[in-house]
This record gives structure tokens, sequence and C-alpha cells, in this order.
């Protein structure tokens, strides 16, 4: 097994006034040739956007852009013909292929939107743009994993352009969970921790920071105090 922490003070920032932004990889103004990506993990932005403001109309081609909103409401909008709402417990994903324009803005005017800004390198190129999201089932078992993103349309969770699963995880102080990858040859997990504290390989990750893993089978995640905490395997080469 191979690993690599990186922990939250170690992250790119940004702070716009109405944005304020913490970069997992190199994005925009700040660049890392150290912290590139993850294999297909190309980008993880942790934003929040002040009430009433967001991001204006811009293009994305060639890209898997998945959003997980953590608290708040994010209201979409693209030239695709999509208008949508997302909050807590929503995931939201795009395809944008050949070219999408969109736009994102914090709905609400008394407080800020918190949410997760994803992209993954997908394995097709120039594929048809297309939006999809969901609702998340909350009456998850405690100390289990629940797949929200995998590359199968028929499977649970959105579904991307890639061989990637993505997981969110509630764990208990004390208890254990065990995570098998779906591709041990080729791919690796990228876990983040949101809330709380975990051990994972000897190593102790408390609220944002992250831990890398490749060339593994299977790693146990240990909760040292209550944790929530998203696993995003991807592949290591693309």
């Amino acid at each position: 097994m191979k690993t690599i922490y990186h922990p939250a003070n170690s992250r790119g920032h940004a702070n716009h006034g109405w944005l304020n932004s913490h970069h997992s990889f190199s994005f925009a103004s700040y660049y890392n040739p150290d912290r590139m990506n993850f294999g297909a993990l190309r980008v993880l932005n942790d934003d929040k956007v002040a009430a009433g403001r967001g991001f204006g109309s811009h293009p994305h081609d060639n890209m898997e852009i998945i959003s997980i909103p953590l608290s708040g409401e994010l209201e979409h909008q693209d030239n695709i013909g999509n208008k949508a709402v997302i909050k807590a417990g929503d995931v939201q994903v795009m395809s944008a292929g050949t070219g999408v324009v969109h736009s994102e803005y914090n709905r609400m005017q008394d407080k800020e939107v918190k949410f997760l800004q994803i992209w993954v390198i997908p394995n097709k190129r120039n594929v048809t743009p297309r939006y999809d999201q969901i609702t998340l089932d909350k009456e998850v078992k405690p100390n289990s994993m629940q797949q929200i993103l995998s590359p199968n349309p028929d499977d649970k969770g959105v579904w991307i352009h890639q061989d990637a699963w993505f997981h969110l995880a509630q764990i208990e102080t004390g208890k254990r969970v065990n995570y098998t990858l779906k591709k041990k040859d080729s791919n690796g997990v990228y876990v983040l921790v949101l809330d709380g504290s975990v051990h994972i390989n000897g190593q102790e990750l408390n609220t944002r920071d992250a831990l890398g893993i490749w060339e593994a089978e299977s790693f146990e995640i240990t909760a040292s105090n209550d944790a929530r905490i998203l696993l995003m395997e991807v592949p290591m080469q693309f």
C-alpha cells in the first residue's frame, strides 16, 4: 500500500469575498506542481458562496463535474435545458463532453452555501453533454458505505464516463469500516474527512484532511470521533 497525506492546511486558498474556496489540487491562481491531481481526480474544491452570489455563465468541456452540497441551496442553469436546485443530501453530475455552459448561484439571501466541486477526467472524449442529480437515501445504516457514484447507469447513485466509484460513510466513535477497491490493480482512493476524525493505516485524519491510497486491495477506517467521510476511487492512470 502506498499513501500520500494532504492535511487540510496544505490546500490552496482563494478568498474573493463572495467565494471562499480551498483547493486540494492546482486550480485557477493556485499552482503546485506536486498537487496537480490524484489519478483521474483533477479538481476537489471546498467552496463557500455568499448569500445571493454565485458563478455566472461559464463553459466546460471534456470533464466529469460532480457537485455535492454540504449546506444551503445551489441553483444550477445550463444551455442544454436544465434548471434545478441542489441542497444537502443531493448529488449533481454534469458530463461536459463536447461543451456546456452553465451557472451556479446561491439562491438564499440570508446565508452562505457550502459545497464540494469535483472534476474527474473522463475515459471518453467529446460525448454528448448530459446532466443528472439525485437525492440520497437518508435511511442509511451507520458504519456502512453508501455508494453515490459509479461508471454504471444502472448502479446506485449518479454515473460518469470513468471507472470511478464514490462513497459516503458516517462512522461512530470507536467503530470500524472496511473499504475494498473495485479495481485494485489500477485504481486508488482519495479519502476526504468532512467532519470528525479517523485513523487509516496509522495516519490520523481530522476535518478536511485527506489521504490518497493506491496499490492496495482494501483498507480499514477507524473513527476516533464521530466522522463523515467521502471516498473517491479513481484510476491512477488515465
